[in-house]
């Protein structure tokens, strides 16, 4: 036997094309031949030097894991904020100045956001290492002319494989014979029927379902054996263009892209007053230290340092929730991101549908079209004829015992499966004996199946399944003796067409009795002279709770399309009977390869289905509506969704029936499959976003009170209202207690009635924004009165910023009673439906005392008793704040009110 010479060149590989701009061979649409030609091998397969040669060219065939941050590094990240900028420098000024005891107090703060954030940022991610471990373990290649068992890493371009039932295919490879090779692709293509495999070159323009020829990295070959030449390993397979995709697609979140706007804001605004501060004070000769000290304490006061603790909380809160209702939410900020969901694109199969196909429809000559759920159990006459001979003219194995469905082509599962539920037969073994059957073909377009009916010489029956025409065409009548006249033949076509049209899978059964004489020979007996049972259509159902689902995301202003890589027909017909709006408006894969990126988004802003797609295209789709100004979340659980899962605002992906690469690519993992569970989750995450806005107002506008009043009586030429220390006492231990306490907010029930919040919104509304102002205006205002009269009634600077101090926490206490509703009077809201906020709030009160009563605690905040009198003094001042607010909502209120009337 003779080495065969390598080519000089072998036809370049995808990563190489994308490289050297060289054009991807289409191997499917070459012949076996001219396959085993342009890679230059014989069907004795690779000698040992060839081998050696093309694993050094292409590598060993795994996949490539990006490699993880250094910690040092996601350590560092935490510091990019120009809000802990900001702590950084009033951190080192203090140091600069000697200021121990403030120095320390920021240094605290700043290792804690820090920590919350290296927490958050550490949370393992695993979609590399998922795609990795679908890597097969072995496979069978011929080299040298003899087939060897070998680690599917050690497979290169140019080896023959030998394939069989129930192995995971290793590689991309070019089928060069097949014998009943079915393989289950529903992880690429989305399709849940099985595929059978062919030889045969089909067009190069062939989407990725429709390559007969080609079997794919990480499928599944269902029956049968076969053969074939692999074509592409590792980084070049389909499954290594997803691996690429995943690695290199990211997008912050809504929530995420909200926090840092408002941290660039907050930022640059404080850095500014601060600034102001200081060269005034400076050309003004003021004391250096008490000019930096005014600014420092103003720039803590303003800073919400209790955000990230309080988001963190919110999130973990909302993950706990979900959890309860099977949503296993993997990366914090995700719990939020569902709520600000305004399109889910859901893949089909397994997600929207069972991923199974059903029997839903007979049709027999003499009643028509009949809908199983109606059938009597058992049915009789030509309808027990029809649903027993499906269960006979099948492949199919019977269950071991009572909770297991059948094994084997998901049609013949269908039909066995159908006739056990009708009672007709009860699992298989009572079924009459097969004494010869013609296992179905592509070519041949029917099964065929001799049963005899009984012992010895009992009759024979021959039972066919097919294809409409073709089985038509072998009947001579209808089964119970009537007559298949063209009217009559023309009625079972017509019943097929619409059959087909409504998306579903049509074939036909028949039968006849068999002689004696008939067999013989070892042949079958000819399929003719048949007698038509009928027609049976199936499909692979919607969800049972779908439809409601669909209905409750379009209630709650979301849009729901279809991205599946099924055939129109079939996506159109399930799309129609859930309630997707826009259903007959579709975008197929040949379609979207030939717009360009404007032209999909203007597509995809009206489109109910979009099918037929490739990973990329589900990508693209996405993008599509992302820069649309749409917040995506992508529901999968296939390796064709990753690439979408990964690069959506929210990936949901199936636990049960989906992948682990699409799992791990994902947001959200749904532990029961169902699409209600997408629902409640988004109803979650509003009530999460919702608890992030109020506990966000409650922090600016408390900060901005401090701000304002520090500030103002800098120019006032006055002692310093409030030392830094003081300032960082009222943000982190006495307002950050009721600000974490927001978090526990609970729903207001109005979750899915309302639309989704604009992307341009940010945390805080404009309504919000505006009463942000007015309050911190008025807390300012409240703070720098009382403070001037402090002085002006003799107290000491100490007492004067105690009496400041404590009518704060006590604003504060109101200001966080106000928050818990945008509209809602605080006197409608139950005091006890928040429990942790009453704690908190009666807390910081209780810690205020404390801290100017104890001498420890008094002398490191500069603090000093207060009699009852002055208390009762501080509350009265402090209650203002809440009858402002009230007043502001009670006249947005009649405002919306009038509204409501003149429209």
């Amino acid at each position: 036997m003779g080495q065969t010479a390598l080519p000089s060149r072998d036809p370049p590989s995808y990563r190489e094309a994308m490289t050297t701009c060289e054009p991807v061979v289409l191997w499917h649409g070459l012949a076996p031949s001219e396959v085993l030609a342009r890679l230059g091998v014989t069907s004795e397969g690779l000698t040992a030097p060839e081998v050696v040669e093309r694993r050094a060219r292409f590598g060993p065939n795994q996949l490539e894991v990006r490699k993880r941050a250094p910690l040092w590094v996601v350590a560092l990240r935490q510091f990019r904020s120009p809000l802990i900028a900001i702590l950084l420098i009033a951190g080192a000024i203090t140091l600069v100045l000697q200021d121990w005891i403030d120095a320390t107090a920021i240094l605290i703060v700043l290792v804690l956001n820090a920590s919350i954030g290296f927490w958050q940022e550490t949370r393992a991610e695993r979609e590399m290492l998922a795609l990795a471990s679908m890597t097969v373990p072995a496979a069978r290649a011929l080299r040298d002319g003899h087939v060897i068992p070998l680690p599917a890493v050690d497979l290169v371009p140019g080896d023959i494989v030998m394939l069989e039932s129930g192995e995971q295919i290793a590689a991309d490879i070019r089928v060069l014979d097949a014998h009943v090779l079915q393989v289950d692709e529903s992880m690429l293509t989305g399709e849940s029927e099985q595929v059978q495999k062919v030889p045969a070159a089909v067009s190069e323009h062939a989407g990725l379902g429709d390559r007969l020829g080609m079997l794919y990295s990480g499928t599944f070959v269902t029956s049968g054996r076969g053969r074939g030449v692999v074509v592409a390993t590792a980084r070049d397979t389909e499954l290594g263009r997803i691996n690429e995709l995943v690695q290199t697609t990211s997008e912050r979140t809504p929530l995420q892209q909200s926090i840092r706007s408002l941290e660039r804001r907050i930022g640059i605004f404080v850095a500014a007053v601060a600034a102001t501060v200081i060269v005034t004070g400076l050309v003004l000769g003021e004391n250096l230290e008490t000019v930096f000290l005014s600014a420092i304490a103003m720039a803590v006061a303003t800073i919400p340092e209790a955000l990230p603790v309080v988001m963190t909380i919110a999130l973990a809160i909302g993950v706990r929730r979900m959890a309860a209702q099977g949503a296993i939410v993997r990366t914090l900020p995700a719990a939020e991101t569902l709520g600000s969901t305004t399109v889910v694109a859901s893949d089909k199969t397994g997600t929207l549908t069972e991923n199974r196909l059903t029997v839903e429809r007979l049709w027999v000559p003499s009643d028509g079209v009949l809908e199983v759920s109606g059938l009597p159990h058992p049915p009789a006459g030509v309808l027990r004829n029809l649903v027993e001979a499906g269960a006979l003219v099948n492949e199919s194995h019977a269950p071991v015992d009572e909770e297991h469905g059948f094994i084997g082509d998901s049609v013949d599962v269908a039909l066995a499966t159908l006739a056990r539920a009708l009672g007709v037969t009860r699992g298989g073994s009572e079924l009459p004996d097969q004494v010869a059957h013609l296992p179905y073909e592509p070519q041949n377009r029917y099964s065929q199946s001799l049963r005899r009916d009984g012992e010895g010489s009992a009759p024979l029956t021959l039972y066919v399944k097919g294809a409409t025409e073709l089985v038509l065409s072998m009947c001579s009548s209808e089964d119970g003796g009537g007559s298949l006249d063209d009217a009559a033949r023309q009625r079972v076509r017509d019943a097929h067409d619409q059959l087909a049209r409504d998306g579903y899978r049509v074939l036909a059964l028949a039968r006849r009795h068999v002689t004696a004489d008939e067999i013989s020979v070892p042949d079958l007996p000819s399929p003719t002279g048949l007698a038509l049972l009928g027609l049976v259509a199936l499909t692979d159902p919607p969800r049972a709770e779908a439809l409601e689902s669909v209905a409750l995301c379009v209630g709650a202003g979301m849009r729901v399309i279809m991205v599946t890589g099924d055939h129109p027909l079939t996506a159109t017909t399930i799309a129609r009977r859930l309630g997707i709006a826009h259903c007959d408006d579709v975008i197929t894969g040949d379609e979207l390869s030939g717009l360009d990126d404007a032209e999909l988004a203007r597509r995809v802003a009206q489109v109910g289905v979009v099918a037929r797609v490739s990973p990329s295209d589900k990508l693209r789709v996405v993008q599509a509506l992302q820069a649309n100004g749409e917040t995506v979340a992508v529901t999968g659980d296939g390796v064709n969704d990753a690439p979408a899962l990964k690069a959506a605002s929210i990936g949901v992906a199936m636990g049960k029936s989906g992948t682990d690469v699409a799992r791990a690519a994902s947001d959200v993992v749904l532990t029961d499959d169902r699409f209600a569970t997408v629902v409640e989750a988004v109803r979650q995450g509003r009530i999460v976003f919702s608890a992030i806005r109020k506990a966000t107002f409650f922090l600016l506008s408390t900060g901005f009170g401090i701000m304002l009043a520090v500030s103002i009586s800098f120019f006032l030429e006055q002692p310093l209202l409030l030392i830094p220390v003081q300032v960082l006492w009222i943000n982190v231990v006495t307002s950050g207690l009721q600000d974490v306490a927001l978090a526990f907010e609970p729903a207001e029930g109005d979750e899915l009635t309302r639309p989704p919040r604009a992307a341009r919104e940010g945390i805080l509304s404009r309504e919000l924004w505006l009463r942000t102002v007015i309050s911190a205006s008025w807390m300012a205002g409240v703070l720098l009165i009382t403070f001037q009269l402090a002085l002006a009634a003799g107290y000491d600077i100490e007492r004067v910023r105690t009496i400041t101090m404590t009518v704060f926490v006590i604003m504060s206490f109101f200001q966080s009673g106000s928050a818990r509703t945008e509209r809602r009077s605080l006197f409608t809201v139950s005091p006890f439906s928040n429990p942790f906020l009453i704690i908190t709030a009666l807390g910081a009160l209780g810690l205020q005392w404390l801290a100017m009563t104890w001498p420890v605690s008094a002398a490191v905040l500069g603090l000093v008793p207060l009699t009852l009198g002055q208390w009762v003094g501080c509350a009265l001042a402090a209650s203002s704040v809440l009858g402002l607010i009230e007043a502001e909502k009670f006249v947005r209120r009649v405002r919306a009110s009038a509204r409501a009337r003149a429209e």
